[in-house]
């Protein structure tokens, strides 16, 4: 009774620290695709294998519900502690090579996801495109007020360069 106890508890905490949860269905899956699975994410999650039961408990003491129906089978779960998008990708690719892991919801910012919506997420481009991205706007955003300020004194200058020259030829 201890250990189930102290498993919910674990499992409670790492639902609160993380960032994102996904829960996957292995059924099918050898120890090796397991292995494989874990080294892809392990730079932003750490997958494990749960007790239906167990999680259900350890989901509603972290406040989070969404769960409920999908506990049914063999249950993983992918804690996210880093980019969200990267697992979600991990994930996505992961299950094409092998079709037996099934994506069966996640619950991510405070909402839960469906299958679909984890999917949408893998098709996000990643968190350093979005802030290249982000910071090629600034460049842009802050050369064109460079253009804009500079754009009067040329203007002035080409005016004077023309009053001189017509000076010039009327002299």
């Amino acid at each position: 009774m201890a250990t189930k106890e102290a498993t919910v508890a674990e499992l409670a905490d790492k639902f609160r620290s993380s960032n994102a949860v996904v829960l996957t269905e292995y059924r099918g899956l050898t120890v090796a695709q397991l292995k494989q699975l874990r080294k892809n994410i392990s730079a932003d999650a750490t997958y494990a294998v749960v007790k239906n039961t167990l999680t259900k408990i350890a989901a509603n003491e972290a406040g989070i519900n969404a769960f409920d129906d999908e506990l049914v089978g063999p249950s993983a779960i992918a804690f996210v502690h880093g980019d969200t998008v990267a697992v979600a990708k991990a994930l996505r690719d992961f299950t094409k090579a092998n079709p037996l892991l099934v994506v069966k919801g996640g619950y991510f910012d405070g909402a839960a996801l469906s299958a679909a919506e984890v999917g949408k997420l893998a098709d996000l481009e990643s968190r350093e495109v979005l802030l290249a991205k982000l910071a090629g706007a600034f460049k842009a955003s802050l050369f064109g007020a460079a253009y804009m300020f500079n754009a009067p004194l040329a203007q002035a200058v080409r005016t004077v360069d023309a009053l001189r020259d017509k000076q010039e030829s009327a002299a």
